[in-house]
Parts: structure tokens; C-alpha cells; sequence
């Protein structure tokens, strides 16, 4: 196989990787999120999150939980992607600094699983959403638009 034919595949690769990493992250923070939410509800993320040592709970508990639910929603869809990526990881930066990293690496209480969500939420944040997406979508009409307007 020669570089050519290589080049050609690349870029439909790469949007299918990005796809697949926004499903699966995105889905990973809907389950999160959802928890929140809909078991714990916010209340109760706001008790567990003041236990854990969270600065200011009653504004930040209801924060992540909206944002990981909506937010995954939102990178599953790939809409928004780079800004809610971005918060997502402050999110996990949050989550590893001020609850897992303490604990060491590994699970059940360690920062492994937070810092996997980091890393897939900072690749999306500085690659985009790709082709497969809402955000493409939206800048193609965008485009459009400013040639007929």
C-alpha cells in the first residue's frame, strides 16, 4: 500500500475514530449524568459531593450532574463539542485532583476510569467533532448561508 492510498483513507478514518469516541464517551457521562440526576438525585449528590470535600457542593453537585448528562448528549450527538468537551474536562480534572487522586490509580476508588474520561474528553476538545456530526452540520449551513446572505 503506498502512501497515496493511505492518504486518501486517513480523513474517513480519523472522522470514524472521532464518532466512536464521542459515542462512547458521551455515553459514559449520559450513564454518569442519568445516576445523578435520576437515582441519587440532587440532593443526594449534593450530601455525597459536601462527604467528598467539594468546594461550594450545592452549586457544584447540581453543575456536573447537568453537565455530564446533557453533555454527553450533546458529544454523542456531536454538538458543541470543543466547549462541552472542554468543561468535561474540568469536570475530570476536578474529580481526579479533589476525590480519586488520593486514592492512588487503580479502581474501585482511584483516578484510572476519571483520567481515561479526561483523556477522551481532551481529545475531543482539541480535534472537534468531526464530519459524523451536528457541529458539521451547523458550519456547513453556517457557510452556506454567509454565500447567499
Amino acid at each position: 500500500m503506498t502512501y497515496a492510498a493511505t492518504s486518501t483513507i486517513l480523513p474517513q478514518r480519523l472522522n470514524a475514530a472521532l464518532a466512536i469516541l464521542r459515542i462512547v464517551v458521551g455515553g459514559i457521562f449520559i450513564a454518569h449524568g442519568a445516576q445523578k440526576l435520576f437515582v441519587f438525585g440532587l440532593a443526594g449528590v449534593v450530601g455525597g459531593f459536601t462527604q467528598m470535600g467539594v468546594p461550594l457542593p450545592g452549586i457544584v453537585a447540581p453543575a456536573v450532574a447537568i453537565l455530564e448528562f446533557f453533555g454527553g448528549i450533546a458529544l454523542v450527538l456531536g454538538l458543541f463539542t470543543r466547549p462541552i468537551a472542554t468543561l468535561l474536562v474540568i469536570d475530570m480534572l476536578g474529580a481526579i485532583m479533589v476525590v480519586h487522586l488520593s486514592k492512588g490509580f487503580f479502581l474501585p476508588e482511584g483516578y484510572e476510569f476519571a483520567l481515561s474520561l479526561l483523556g477522551g474528553s481532551l481529545a475531543l476538545a482539541l480535534a472537534g467533532a468531526g464530519e459524523y456530526s451536528l457541529d458539521r452540520v451547523v458550519t456547513a449551513r453556517k457557510a452556506e448561508a454567509r454565500r447567499h446572505g
